[in-house]
C-alpha cells in the first residue's frame, strides 16, 4: 500500500521524489505522517492522496513537532478527512480508545508490551508510573492475572481514557486508575510493587527515587526506559540504577534484559532495562 501511494506521489511531485514520506503511523482509522518542510504546502493535496488510497482511513494528521512535556501532548495537525481525531485502536486482544492529538500512543513499543507481559508472574502487585491510556497495564491485566495494578498518570485527559479502557478490555478488577504525579502518589501508597514500570521519556532517571520508594522491602523488579547516547550504552544506565538503587538501601542483584526499543533521535536510543533488586 506504501508502494501504491509513493508511486502515486511520485507522479504527482516529481521534483520532490527524495524527500516524500517513507511511512506512516496508524491508529485506529487515524494515519499519521511527516513531513518534509518543503511540502508543507503540498500538505492538503497530499493528505486527499493518501486518504482515498488507503481503505479505511477516515483522518490524515501531519506531525507538526515532538510530544510536549511531561502529558507527553502530541503536536499533529489535521491534513484530510474529517477533525474528529478520537479513535478506536486494536492491538491483538487489546483495545485502546482515545485521541491522537491529545494524547500519546507509541505503536513503536508493541513488541515491548508483548515481551513485558511474558514476564509478569501471576499475583503480583504492580506499580505503573507513566501508564498514558494504558499501554502496559491493560495487556498486563487481561492476559498476566496480576493482584493489582496501581496506574499512575499526571495527564486527566489519559486518565479519562485508561478508565474508558479499563471498561472495554473488561479488566476493572485489575487496575486502580490514579491521577497525580508519581513522586507524590508513591508516598501514599507506600512498599507494595513487587514490579515497577517507567514507560518514560526522556531523562527517566528522575523518577527512579520514587520507582525505590514504591518497591516492596525485600526488593522487585524495575523496567527502566530511557533515551540515552550511543556510546553510552548500555554502561551509563546500569551506572545510574546501581547509584540510585544504593541510596534507597537497595542493591542491584541481577540484569534481567536489557535492549533497544527504537531510534530516539540520530544516535540516540530509546533503552529498556528490567533489572532485580534486594534489599
Amino acid at each position: 500500500m506504501l508502494k501504491k501511494i509513493r508511486t502515486i506521489l511520485k507522479e504527482r511531485f516529481p521534483e520532490f521524489e527524495n524527500i516524500l514520506p517513507k511511512g506512516y503511523q496508524r491508529v485506529g482509522d487515524i494515519l499519521i505522517v511527516s513531513l518534509h518542510p518543503s511540502l508543507i504546502k503540498h500538505e492538503k493535496e497530499i493528505g486527499e492522496i493518501i486518504l482515498k488510497n488507503i481503505p479505511n482511513v477516515r483522518v490524515v494528521c501531519r506531525k507538526t513537532g515532538p510530544v510536549k512535556g511531561e502529558t507527553k501532548k502530541p503536536q499533529l495537525k489535521v491534513i484530510a478527512g474529517d477533525k474528529n481525531t478520537e479513535t478506536i485502536h486494536k492491538e491483538g486482544k487489546c483495545i485502546y480508545k482515545l485521541d491522537v492529538r491529545k494524547v500519546m500512543f507509541s505503536k513503536g513499543n508493541i513488541n515491548e508490551r508483548h515481551r513485558l507481559q511474558k514476564q509478569v508472574k501471576e499475583g503480583e502487585v504492580i506499580v505503573d508510573l507513566f501508564t498514558g491510556i494504558g499501554y502496559f497495564s491493560v495487556g498486563i491485566a487481561k492476559f498476566c492475572n496480576p493482584k493489582i495494578i496501581y496506574a499512575i498518570d499526571v495527564n486527566p485527559i489519559a486518565i479519562k481514557y485508561l478508565k474508558e479502557n479499563i471498561k472495554l478490555n473488561k479488566v476493572e478488577d485489575k487496575i486502580v486508575p490514579i491521577l497525580g504525579d508519581c513522586r507524590e502518589v508513591v508516598k501514599k501508597l507506600g512498599k507494595v510493587a513487587d514490579r515497577v514500570i517507567m514507560g518514560f521519556l526522556p531523562r527517566t532517571y528522575r523518577f527512579l527515587d520514587s520507582a525505590f520508594s514504591v518497591l516492596k522491602e525485600e526488593g522487585g523488579i524495575i523496567h527502566y526506559h530511557d533515551a540515552f547516547k550511543e556510546e553510552d550504552l548500555f554502561e551509563k544506565p546500569i551506572e545510574i540504577l546501581k547509584n540510585v538503587a544504593e541510596r534507597n538501601g537497595y542493591k542491584l542483584s541481577k540484569i534481567l534484559y536489557k535492549g533497544i526499543v527504537k531510534s530516539y533521535a540520530p544516535r540516540i536510543y530509546h533503552i529498556v532495562i528490567d533489572a532485580k533488586f534486594s534489599k
